[in-house]
């Protein structure tokens, strides 16, 4: 009977292709939600590690680790340097890396902080970050560029760039003070790579001309005479901190939550995540609903074109009967017709993920900082593809139970 089946579905493989490709394209739609938010949760999550508290001004947990970590939106306030200090010398304290953010560079964000950053930062299972090219920033106006920065924009060692205030690519240039290319770094996954690194003193470097977000009139100090100046910073957007002990990190979060010279906020990089996980959860869930709907659509059209070839199929029907198959062997074929569709479909889709996945990889990376991997199916993807065929099986029940009641009178009686 399956092979029958194959058969009967193959004669009419026109008819039934169609709604193979749609259920084909509402599996590789359902697929893709799924891996999409399974790839962006692990993005996410390995943006940063070994992290014990991310200090800001006082703001939302998300918004804090959207732009110290993700480098997105805007800070509410900066921190005065001297908290930075404060917190970085405390004795609970291993190590602090300061973060001022607030430029770019053709849409890439920039950032400042000191050297220690590439010694410190780790992301994913506690991988350092690597040079491929270069070495880190040493002085004022030298700058490491993420891999996609590089890549993107075509730069190499030793290169000249300049930086726009503010982060829209619109923003006034600092075009009197370019900075040379020292370094570029080898790819991550995460924000790392899109960022523009600089030191801190270049960031007041640019700004020693600047006041309230403009240039000041008829004033232009140029790069050469910078160092003439006081370049340590007097306040920053944000700091990460690594802890010499993990049992200290309540009590630290609470000194400086509780810290009296400004309004500062500590938050847990895990517990800051679980926020942002459940604040578009709702969406989660509605874009898998969306997906599940479409599939159950492209299901039905399956039972309504098998439900629909029943009477053209009388005969057909009635002469299997004739030679000897009985009223389960009808019911079988037709089901398993249903459900070989449904498996064809469902492998077809999931083909179409994995080429997808391929092609749309590097869009992904570069437009939203998400690593999709290009990979077979595992856990949770081959539980919603086993459901598919599930429910196609089940979908499949109905027009076997309509031939199943058709008699042999009934297919060998002519129709007037």
């Amino acid at each position: 009977m399956l092979r029958l089946a194959a058969l009967s579905a193959w004669s009419r493989r026109l008819t039934l292709g169609l709604t193979l490709i749609a259920i084909a394209l509402a599996v590789t739609l359902l697929l893709s939600v799924e891996r999409i938010r399974v790839d962006a949760r692990q993005s996410f999550t390995q943006s940063v590690s070994g992290v014990d508290l991310v200090v800001g001004a006082r703001t939302g947990g998300v918004q804090l680790m959207l732009y110290a970590v993700f480098h997105a939106g805007t800070a509410s306030n900066n921190i005065a340097w001297d908290s930075y200090q404060a917190i970085a010398t405390h004795p609970a304290v291993d190590w602090a890396l300061p973060l001022s953010l607030g430029d770019s560079h053709r849409g890439f964000a920039v950032l400042g902080t000191s050297a220690d950053y590439f010694a410190r930062f780790r992301y994913g299972d506690k991988e350092e970050l690597r040079f491929r090219q270069g070495k880190p920033f040493a002085g004022v106006f030298e700058a490491v560029l993420g891999s996609e920065v590089a890549q993107g924009l075509g730069y190499r060692l030793d290169d000249r760039i300049t930086l726009s205030h503010g982060l829209g690519e619109l923003g006034p240039e600092h075009g009197d003070k370019p900075f040379r290319v020292t370094g570029i770094l080898a790819p991550t996954g995460t924000p790392v790579d899109r960022t523009v690194h600089v030191s801190l003193e270049s960031i007041t470097a640019l700004h020693l001309d600047w006041v309230g977000g403009a240039p000041l009139p008829g004033v232009n100090i140029p790069s050469a005479f910078v160092a003439k100046f006081d370049l340590r910073p007097k306040e920053i957007t944000a700091a990460l901190v690594g802890l010499k002990q993990r049992g200290d990190v309540f009590r630290m979060q609470r000194f400086i939550n509780q810290y009296r010279g400004e309004p500062l906020l500590a938050v847990l990089p895990g517990v800051a995540l679980d926020e942002l996980w459940q604040s578009v959860a709702m969406v989660e869930r509605t874009l898998l609903a969306i997906s599940a709907l479409v599939v159950l659509i492209g299901l039905a059209g399956l039972a309504a074109t098998l439900l629909a070839g029943l009477n053209e199929r009388r005969r057909e029907l009635a002469i299997l009967r004739a030679l000897g198959a009985g009223p389960g062997d009808v019911f079988l074929m037709l089901t398993a017709e249903g459900a070989l569709v449904t498996a064809a479909g469902a492998l077809l889709g999931v083909l179409l993920v994995t080429l997808g996945s391929g092609l749309a990889a590097p869009w992904l990376l570069e437009r939203f900082g998400i690593v999709l991997a290009t990979r077979l199916p595992g856990g949770q993807e081959l539980a919603l593809i086993a459901a598919v065929i599930a429910t196609g099986l089940l979908a499949s029940l109905v027009p076997g139970w309509r031939a199943w009641r058709m008699s042999l009178a009934d297919g060998l009686t002519p129709r007037n």
